[in-house]
């Protein structure tokens, strides 16, 4: 370990959902095991994304469009924007580490919040820069606090929106506000994994400013397209910021088959509603167990929930897995008492929660 750069014998790696498989293996369960800790779509992905995938299978041999030309015009067209605005990413995290390498000089800083995704922090710190925390206030972004972190250093300010441990957002007046009062600078990063299953009106779509402000929007087809086993995502971006990314990015860096099925998934918005009403309908329908076991929960934009359990969320996070319901505890995230939990349909909700209150 001491040949490994500094930063990295530092650092600490993103711990992911506990998988299926895995849970199995060391409880020895046979039964079924849902798991509803990594906020993935209950539903599985449109039908037309799987007969693109099977179709494409047999041109694996051959390298995929390095530049994704297919896809791109078809997001340009669903976004209204540019080909030339769109950067192609084996996920967002991919597209995260490639604006902190376009972007960040060695004595830059980024700014984001406390309770955020964790990918931020841990891909700048990877690089070995620094990184600039504010605390969450009720659960949501305090613009002003990340305001006031903000010095001649800062390059990037990180902001999920929705949020995501908390499912919180910050609305369009507050952004607003927000972006006008940066120095020239300065760009902010919008992460919009949740977007789909936004059901508030002062949302603000952070693309209206690309192209005009120095603002980056994330999106994935991991979530709502429910795609995540294929990584894909993308970022909008005005020209000369993508031209500096795809300069950035590994050739090659999403496969045939996920650019086929983004593309095929993007035209399925029979699929999307359909996953949108079954996330809407399953919160609800929680949010109303949640409230007849006197457990709070903070009210969410996105497909998952966050939980005060009341308790030590670690310790029920296990219980909970030798009943074969997985969620997340929030102990990475300093909120001790908290699961987060991903809306899945309606048997698996009904079997979360009776697991739940076996528990409890």
């Amino acid at each position: 370990m001491d040949l490994a750069r500094k930063c990295i014998r530092e650092s600490t790696p993103y711990v992911a959902g506990k998988p299926i498989e895995e849970t199995k293996r060391e409880l020895g369960l046979k039964g079924e095991i849902v798991k509803l800790a990594s906020n993935e779509n209950p539903l599985g992905c449109s039908p037309k994304a799987l007969r693109a995938i099977r179709k494409a299978a047999a041109g694996v041999n051959i390298y995929p469009d390095s530049n994704s030309f297919a896809l791109k015009r078809a997001l340009a067209k669903d976004t209204g924007l540019e080909p030339g605005n769109i950067v192609v990413g084996n996920g967002s995290d991919e597209l995260i580490d490639i604006i902190i390498k376009s972007f960040l000089e060695p004595d830059e800083n980024i700014v984001t919040s406390e309770g955020t995704f964790v990918e931020y922090e841990i891909i700048c710190k990877v690089y070995g820069r620094t990184v600039k925390k504010a605390p969450l206030k009720d659960f949501r972004y305090d613009l002003n606090a990340l305001r006031a972190l903000v010095d001649a250093k800062t390059k990037l300010i990180f902001i999920a929106n929705p949020n995501n441990p908390t499912g919180t957002y910050v609305n369009r007046q507050e952004l607003a506000a927000f972006i006008a009062g940066l120095p020239d600078t300065v760009i902010t990063v919008v992460d919009e994994a949740y977007d789909t299953f936004i059901n508030t009106a002062d949302y603000p779509f952070a693309k209206e400013y690309v192209g005009k402000k120095n603002v980056l929007v994330l999106k994935t087809f991991s979530k709502a397209y429910g795609l995540a086993g294929l990584r894909i995502g993308y970022c909008l971006a005005g020209a000369p910021f993508a031209a500096c990314m795809e300069k950035a990015r590994q050739p090659f860096n999403v496969s045939l088959l996920a650019q086929e099925a983004a593309l095929a998934a993007l035209g399925d918005q029979a699929f999307l509603r359909k996953t949108r009403m079954t996330v809407l309908e399953g919160k609800r329908w929680l949010y109303g167990e949640f409230t007849k076991l006197g457990l709070t929960y903070v009210p969410s934009e996105t497909n998952f929930i966050l939980v005060d359990v009341k308790r030590d969320c670690a310790k029920l996070f296990q219980d909970m897995l030798r009943l074969g319901v997985i969620v997340r505890d929030m102990k990475a995230y300093k909120l001790d008492t908290y699961i987060r939990v991903t809306v899945g349909t309606p048997r698996e909700n009904k079997k979360f929660i009776s697991a739940l209150k076996k528990v409890l």
